[in-house]
């Protein structure tokens, strides 16, 4: 499915009576599952590890620029305004990495490079984790944002986490800490968002989702000084068609030969475990 939000599958399901795999050049296959397909036989692969790095990447760049006063830099060159001002320094901050999937480890990582200490947050509370040493249950988030200065949502969307960051999570979050969404728009009460952006509850954000995209223009989260937006585009890099297109190529020989897929998509979860 080179058109993951295509009714396409769906809407020809009936005739598909020897359907054997689907593949969404894409993470995320929230838009791909319907009720038929999950309780079937039908394996789903997915575009694990394409899109790890280049959005680790972007929610680096959203780091920095929240860190280095970007934003108000740029307002001042088109002001031509002279400045100074002293910056935050990243290292020694703490990154809340919500969803520990394959992009989420990305992100821990790129994070811990650069000095930033990662926790996760997931699907269940464990310790030792390689890449976040602690994840917690994402189902208790409010018990456990406070003291983060970045809260990142990388999280699959489904039943259990639609709406999962809303009013009661941003209230409890520090007023400096800036939240960061690459993951899923309908993971966020974007309602409660912006009253939290405006009313000061959080520090500011990086958005990249959104729970209606193109985002309407006469939305209030483009006025704000304090967010960053983009059009879903932080996985985006040059080559990145032709990335999913080798990865297809590879699965389908491994497909042909009767070979067990590297990775598959639990369905009725919504993600690879």
């Amino acid at each position: 499915m080179w058109d993951f939000f295509s009714t396409a599958l769906k809407d020809a399901y009936g005739s598909a009576d020897r359907l054997g795999w689907v593949h969404a050049a894409a993470a995320g296959v929230d838009s791909l599952l319907f009720d038929e397909l999950v309780e079937s036989p039908v394996t789903v692969t997915n575009a694990r590890g394409i899109f790890d790095r280049p959005i680790a990447e972007f929610v680096l760049s959203y780091i920095l620029m929240h860190a280095k006063s970007s934003i108000g830099s740029l307002s001042d060159q088109a002001a031509k305004k002279w400045n100074r001002r002293s910056t935050r320094d990243i290292a020694g901050t703490k990154a809340l990495i919500v969803g520990t999937g394959a992009i989420g480890r990305g992100i821990a990582r790129r994070l811990k490079a650069v000095d930033i200490d990662v926790t996760g947050a997931g699907s269940r509370a464990r310790s030792g984790d390689a890449d976040f040493g602690e994840v917690i249950d994402s189902a208790t988030l409010p018990e456990h944002v406070a003291g983060f200065d970045w809260v990142i949502d990388i999280a699959p969307l489904t039943e259990k986490t639609e709406r999962l960051i809303g009013a009661e999570a941003f209230a409890a979050m520090d007023d400096t800490a800036v939240f960061i969404n690459v993951g899923r728009g309908d993971t966020v009460d974007t309602d409660a968002l912006v009253t939290a952006l405006r009313d000061g509850q959080i520090g500011g954000a990086g958005l990249d989702v959104f729970d209606e995209e193109p985002l309407p223009a006469g939305h209030p989260l483009w006025s704000m000084d304090n967010v960053i937006i983009t059009p879903h585009m932080s996985g985006d890099t040059d080559g990145w068609r032709m990335r999913l297109a080798e990865q297809f190529h590879a699965l389908f020989e491994q497909y042909l030969a009767g070979e067990q897929f590297p990775h598959t998509v639990d369905k009725k979860l919504g993600y690879v475990r």
